[in-house]
């Protein structure tokens, strides 16, 4: 989870509070962060990337402690967050996380599915649907859902690289790399990107040559020696 600083609205104060935030959670120190990030509110209350940053400080310490009650404090700062600003693609995504995280498969196809519902025009609820559908085994789903968001966004590097991934994975190279080739048009500053797209060029060269080669010549049948004549019946 990437935490955001807020900077909208009411000045640097609010600002620096929220930059703190998240030093202090890169940092490891959550309990500080969510001091700051608390004292951003205080001085800029509804800020919808605040309530985005408490959720995700809350819902980083539930996974590292085992605390249910972190779990429900991070749901509920992600609610506010979404009441605010619908449109908050990081704590959508976060949000489907931890229902999935707590068995809620159900609620989080919901979520994301209202999400596409009142965004017709957003490709980023399809990619998280697509990213949902890949984790429970439906990869025809997930192929759909990446396909409806080429076809809102044609050049969205998320969709293009999440559905050569598919592709590789389903024993399609050349589609794979045709995907791999568009997003890195688009975005060439994707090395992790770039390296998966140099591998599978090499494993394809790798094939191509070694389907050229001649076959092998069959083996020769090679005669047992003979006894020399005259020592017969000896």
């Amino acid at each position: 989870m990437l935490l955001v600083v807020a900077g909208a609205g009411c000045g640097g104060m609010s600002k620096t509070d929220n930059a703190e935030g998240v030093k202090l959670y890169q940092q490891g120190n959550y309990l500080g962060a969510v001091n700051s990030f608390q004292q951003a509110l205080a001085k800029q209350p509804g800020n919808p990337d605040t309530f985005y940053n408490l959720g995700a400080t809350y819902h980083q310490q539930a996974k590292l402690f085992g605390r249910e009650a972190d779990q429900q404090t991070a749901e509920h700062y992600y609610h506010l967050c979404l009441a605010r600003n619908p449109s908050h693609e990081a704590c959508q995504r976060a949000l489907a996380v931890l229902l999935v995280e707590e068995k809620r498969n159900d609620e989080a196809v919901g979520q994301l599915n209202a999400w596409a519902r009142s965004q017709p025009s957003n490709p980023a609820p399809h990619i998280e649907l697509a990213r949902l559908a890949q984790e429970h085994g439906n990869i025809p789903e997930a192929e759909n859902q990446l396909v409806d968001a080429l076809a809102i966004d044609p050049n969205n590097p998320r969709a293009l690289v999440a559905l050569g991934s598919l592709r590789e994975s389903a024993g399609d190279p050349a589609q794979a790399l045709a995907n791999y080739g568009r997003a890195l048009a688009v975005d060439p500053q994707q090395p992790a990107v770039a390296a998966k797209m140099a591998s599978l060029q090499a494993s394809q060269a790798a094939a191509y040559r070694t389907a050229a080669l001649p076959p092998s010549p069959p083996p020769v049948a090679i005669a047992p020696p003979q006894a020399p004549p005259g020592n017969a019946g000896r």
